[in-house]
């Protein structure tokens, strides 16, 4: 069985508001890519339309967990990479529900593989050995 401990505070370290600073836990680790807005045939998700872009990144990383066995609450730290950090309410609203710390890292890039993605979203899952 996964067991999953976060910590919040270490010594020396202030809480974050929005993450925790550490997360520790047993099982199988599950790497999930850098996830684009790319449906499953490979074409550019919500043409013209930012926030359906949005929606199909922050998708893509719960689909790449499912294939080894997790699901998006086994993921333990996501690191999202933001064009314009106005993107950055989203992938949390969406995805992480109030009160669920994770390990996390959120960067402001100049630029992904190609101009029309917004945002890219890679994560760190743990599941049952």
């Amino acid at each position: 069985m996964t067991h999953l401990a976060r910590l919040p505070a270490p010594d020396g370290m202030a809480p974050a508001a929005q993450y925790t600073h550490a997360v520790t836990g047993t099982g199988r680790l599950v790497a999930v890519s850098g996830r684009l807005p790319l449906d499953e045939d490979g074409g550019i998700a919500g043409e013209g339309d930012a926030g359906a872009r949005a929606r199909q990144v922050l998708e893509n990383p719960g689909r790449c967990p499912a294939a080894a066995g997790a699901t998006f609450d086994d993921v333990v730290k996501p690191a999202c990479f933001v064009t314009d950090t106005a993107h950055r309410p989203a992938v949390r609203a969406e995805h992480l529900p109030d009160g669920r710390l994770l390990a996390a890292s959120a960067v402001q890039v100049a630029g992904l593989v190609r101009p029309e993605f917004p945002l890219e979203v890679e994560a760190l899952a743990a599941v049952d050995a």
